[in-house]
């Protein structure tokens, strides 16, 4: 079982909108710049975005100005905001430490499905 938890997902429409959570517990969330992956049906698990304590932050390509990734110091929560979804973007997504996942923080992450 991991000690993250991903929240926020659901069905949505292609151009919609969905805003994913991950609360990460306070011992792990002030040493550890983090990260959104996710995993789509017969595909390896992608990093679709990263953000370090200092606020930095990275995209994959293919999400570049349509995804926000967010973190609350305060709540120790990393979010992610999406934008114009596509159907590509269907996959059950996932928090981690970023660049290298931890094996075990792994959780059981939430579904995004996008589709008419």
């Amino acid at each position: 079982q991991g000690q993250l938890v991903e929240s926020g997902g659901g069905l949505v429409q292609p151009g919609g909108s969905l805003r994913l959570s991950c609360v990460v517990p306070a011992s792990i969330f002030r040493f550890y710049e983090m990260g959104w992956y996710r995993q789509a049906p017969g595909k390896q698990r992608e990093l679709v975005a990263g953000i370090w304590r200092d606020g930095k932050t990275i995209y994959a390509d293919s999400v570049k100005g349509r995804f926000t990734i967010s973190r609350d110091n305060a709540k120790t929560t990393v979010y992610l905001g999406m934008n114009s979804l596509k159907s590509e973007d269907t996959a059950v997504y996932y928090c981690n430490r970023q660049p290298d996942p931890i094996l075990n923080f792994w959780g059981q992450g939430t579904q995004v499905t996008v589709s008419s």
